[in-house]
């Protein structure tokens, strides 16, 4: 429960150490500004600030305002006005979202990210509603000649001679060539043709009003689209405006209204034709809620009332299948509060504003997947229960007693792979403080010292490449011990081997035939002796059930076995490098982490 609490408050606390700590300028290019506006979690236009000179800032500034300026060096500078300007300079501040500091973006800020608003043609598809101020031209030939380009009056008629006024308000421009002739065909029925064509369409004047990025006066056709002119608005602000309330006024009457969820989930987008002075109004942001994660929409959501159950909330979040509880934090009348339930009990409970919740998977699982890998016949994948040993799997495995060395078998395990890798990544952190803080007497020393944290700094970068097998020793001397199984365990059962392989720092690594008569010295002469820079004191002896040894020299030619080690088939031979004391000064702990790599991954880092 700790672990979720933290959970829960780490996205605030980040968010809060970031404003606090917004104090030093940043540099953005113009394809930096361009790439942040089409963030699919910031809208559209997030540019906000004003544009000083260091002499105006001076003198003291108004408050912000949008604005598309640059520095004199074409760049835009993310800055607190409090910053200091050279002469001439000019700076942008740019505000950024809740979504770029860590908190999730609201559902559907990505929908004004696009350019949609610029690639718009010239709105005559057959689906536009013709509308007054739209021009018509009209021909007739045959028994009558007639041609004449008429306006769409103010009462939705055109006025064709002999004929009279036609009603053609809010009909398609695909369908107005067979209404006007129709009517035209009343009067004359016979050797008179007619060909009818929308000319253009008359641009209306549409008020843009409530929390988006740039409220005002914007143009378009009367058959475009809400979204087409709240982008030309530069979206809804993120951060104050509803996506779930927005409504069309004209004369101060409600027209229609606009939930775009409906149009995020599901398509749907009510057709309505604009008129000049109409207003779109945005409201603000209703109560809202935060999913953090465990869903694939991690997104903040707004309720279309004050509250909302858990089954609403999961409609639109989407949990992942594998969920099994939610926590939930917020406030409510008597304080803050926090609550921690299974997901099926989720579906009642009443989500208030402000509320943050974690859709978690916190099953206890019953059955593992292991893996079996090596000389062995059938399948390689098993299904056990959760109390299963390595015994009780071990006898539904079938091997060829020929093939197999079922004797040396041991496991790889996740969690100890894990450890491993950490206890490696603390020793190297160990070596590089140790480097980087270690004291410098002379100018002499302070280059020698520089020039030995390069070298241990590139060694760092690749031993924390390394990734350790997690080996699990079960077996010694033919006796196995039955322990109890984890998930994603691999039981390795080795092959039988006649080799004795040899690598490391030797001159040719390579794997000899097992010869019972030979030593360690042997094998490593059969591999073309040491290199100059092997560490023939100490050599690693990794038997075929994983376990590690080692063996030791009083020189370079003479090896002497410590007592009980003797190779057997299978068994490598890894000659570790050997730390120049003259180059380095941590030789101890180089030294150190080279063997733990080396037992942890079989590996021999230089």
């Amino acid at each position: 429960m700790y672990k979720l609490l933290l959970k829960l408050f780490s996205s605030a606390i980040v968010t809060s150490a970031l404003f606090a700590g917004f104090t030093s300028a940043q540099i953005l290019t113009q394809a930096q500004i361009a790439a942040k506006q089409q963030s699919p979690y910031t809208p559209g236009a997030a540019l906000r600030g004003s544009t000083f000179t260091s002499e105006q800032q001076t003198q003291g500034a108004s408050e912000p305002v949008l604005t598309n300026q640059a520095l004199s060096n074409g760049q835009y500078m993310l800055s607190h006005r409090d910053g200091v300007l050279l002469p001439g300079e000019q700076r942008v501040d740019l505000l950024l979202p809740p979504s770029e500091l860590g908190a999730p973006a609201p559902f559907g800020a990505n929908l004004f990210a696009g350019g949609y608003e610029s690639e718009r043609i010239d709105g005559l598809n057959d689906d536009y509603l013709i509308a007054p101020g739209d021009k018509i031209n009209i021909w007739l030939w045959g028994a009558v000649n007639f041609s004449q380009i008429v306006t769409v009056d103010n009462q939705g008629n055109i006025f064709i001679p002999n004929i009279g006024p036609v009603a053609v308000a809010n009909t398609k421009a695909s369908q107005v060539n067979g209404l006007v002739t129709q009517q035209i065909k009343q009067i004359y029925q016979k050797n008179v043709q007619v060909y009818v064509n929308l000319l253009t369409a008359t641009p209306v004047s549409v008020y843009i009003a409530g929390p988006v990025i740039r409220p005002g006066q914007y143009a378009g056709m009367a058959s475009d689209s809400v979204l087409y002119f709240l982008k030309r608005a530069g979206g809804i602000d993120a951060d104050r405006g509803s996506y779930r309330h927005i409504k069309v006024l004209r004369e101060g009457q409600i027209e229609t209204s606009f939930d775009l969820y409906d149009f995020l989930r599901k398509g749907a987008l009510p057709d309505f034709t604009f008129k000049d002075k109409d207003v779109i109004l945005v409201e603000p942001q209703g109560a809202t809620v935060t999913v953090a994660e465990g869903a694939r929409n991690p997104f903040r959501f707004e309720f279309s009332s004050q509250q909302a159950t858990g089954e609403d909330l999961a409609e639109f979040a989407r949990p992942l299948a594998k969920i099994s509880h939610v926590g939930v934090i917020g406030t409510r009348s008597d304080g803050p509060f926090s609550i921690y339930m299974p997901f099926q009990e989720f579906a009642n409970f009443v989500l208030r504003d402000g509320d943050r919740l974690v859709f978690n998977d916190d099953w206890d699982p019953e059955i593992y997947d292991v893996q079996v890998s090596g000389s062995h016949l059938g399948p390689s994948y098993f299904t056990v229960r959760k109390q299963t040993r390595l015994y009780d799997l071990l006898n539904q495995i079938e091997i060829d007693p020929l093939l197999s060395d079922a004797s040396n078998v041991y496991i790889l395990r996740e969690s100890v792979a894990k450890r491993q890798k950490e206890m490696i990544d603390q020793s190297l952190d160990r070596l590089e403080r140790s480097v980087y803080t270690a004291p410098v007497q002379s100018t002499g020393e302070g280059t020698i010292r520089a020039q030995e944290a390069g070298l241990v700094s590139d060694f760092v970068q690749r031993a924390k490449q390394i990734q350790p097998l997690g080996k699990v020793i079960v077996s010694d001397g033919g006796k196995i011990a039955n322990i109890l199984l984890e998930q994603g365990d691999e039981i390795v059962i080795p092959q039988k081997s006649d080799l004795i392989h040899i690598g490391g720092e030797v001159l040719m690594p390579q794997s000899v035939v097992f010869n019972s008569q030979a030593n360690v010295e042997d094998y490593v002469a059969w591999a073309g002796g040491f290199t100059e820079r092997a560490n023939y004191e100490r050599i690693l002896i990794v038997h075929a059930n994983g376990l590690s040894t080692f063996v030791g020299a009083t020189n370079q030619h003479w090896i002497t076995s410590e007592a009980g080690i003797s190779l057997k088939p299978g068994d490598q031979i890894l000659v570790l490098p050997k730390v120049d004391a003259k180059a380095l000064q941590a030789v101890k702990d180089i030294t150190q982490i080279i063997y733990q790599i080396a037992v942890a991954a079989n590996v021999v880092l230089d």
